[in-house]
C-alpha cells in the first residue's frame, strides 16, 4: 500500500510528531488532512504545507464523527494528537488532581479510540487493492507505556492503553482488511520534549544508546510510511527509541 496518491488523515497534525507526519507524507505523494484543534497553530500549519486539514476535537464522539463523514475519501489515519502534563500521584501540593488525571485518558486513549473507530467505519466504505487492503491506521503509544517516569501515571496510563488496545483492534478490523500498527517513540525533538527545559532534555538523551541523541521527528514519519506500505506488518507495536530504556 503505496502513500503515494492516499488520503491519510493525521491527528494534532498541526504540531510535533503529526506536523513532521504531514509534512513527509506530502513529500512523498500523499494527499494528508491535518486534523487539529481550531485555531492560530492549525492556521498556521495549513498555509505552511499548504494540504486539507478539518478542525476537530478527537474527544468529541459527533464532531468527530461529522468531520470525518464529509471526507471523499479516507484511506489511512494516523493518530498523533496528545498531551503529556506531569505531576505525581502524591505530591507536595497532595493528590494527583483527579481531573487532569481523566482529561489526559481523555485525550490520549479515548481520543485515539474514537478516531481509530470512526476512520474504520469510513475506510470500509472502500475498495480492497490486490491484498484485500481498504485501509491502515496507525497509532502512537510511548516508551512511557513501558517504562514510565515519575510524574508520568496519567501519560503511561494513557500509552498503556494505546498499546493494549493495538492487537485487538487488529483483530477485528482485519475483517474489513484495515491493518493497524502502532509506534512507541522515544524521545523526539518535538514542542512537548522540548518545553520540559535544556536540563531535563539532556539528561534524557544520555540515556539513550545509539543514537546518542534526540531522535528526528522525520524519522517517525518514515516509521508511519513503512507502516502503511508493507502489508505483512499488522498488530505490531514499534518501539522508535534507539535502544533507550527510561529512568525512573
Amino acid at each position: 500500500m503505496s502513500v503515494a496518491g492516499k488520503h491519510i488523515m493525521v491527528t494534532g497534525g498541526a504540531s510535533g510528531l503529526g506536523h513532521a507526519t504531514v509534512r513527509y507524507l506530502k513529500s512523498r505523494d500523499a494527499f494528508p488532512i491535518i486534523a487539529d484543534l481550531p485555531g492560530e497553530r492549525l492556521d498556521q500549519a495549513v498555509d505552511e504545507l499548504g494540504v486539507a486539514f478539518m478542525a476537530l476535537d478527537v474527544t468529541d464522539a459527533q464532531g468527530a464523527a461529522d468531520a470525518i463523514g464529509k471526507l471523499e475519501q479516507l484511506d489511512g489515519a494516523v493518530n498523533c494528537a496528545g498531551i503529556a502534563p506531569a505531576k505525581k500521584i502524591l505530591g507536595r501540593n497532595g493528590p494527583h488532581d483527579l481531573d487532569l488525571y481523566a482529561k489526559v485518558i481523555s485525550v490520549n486513549l479515548i481520543g485515539t479510540f474514537n478516531i481509530t473507530r470512526l476512520a474504520a467505519e469510513k475506510m470500509a466504505d472502500n475498495q480492497p487493492d490486490q491484498h484485500g487492503q481498504r485501509g491502515a491506521i496507525v497509532n502512537t503509544a510511548s516508551v512511557a507505556a513501558f517504562e514510565g517516569q515519575i510524574g508520568q501515571a496519567a501519560y503511561a496510563s494513557s500509552k498503556g492503553g494505546v498499546v493494549s488496545l493495538n492487537l485487538v483492534a487488529a483483530r477485528e478490523l482485519a475483517s474489513i482488511g484495515v491493518r493497524v500498527n502502532t509506534i512507541a517513540p522515544g524521545i523526539f525533538g518535538t514542542p512537548m520534549l522540548l518545553a520540559l527545559g535544556d536540563e531535563v532534555v539532556q539528561s534524557l538523551t544520555e540515556t539513550a544508546i545509539f543514537p546518542k541523541r534526540l531522535g528526528n521527528p522525520e524519522e517517525f514519519a518514515m516509521m508511519v510510511e513503512t507502516c502503511f506500505t508493507n502489508p505483512m506488518l499488522n498488530g505490531a507495536v514499534i518501539r522508535l527509541d534507539g535502544a533507550l530504556r527510561m529512568m525512573p
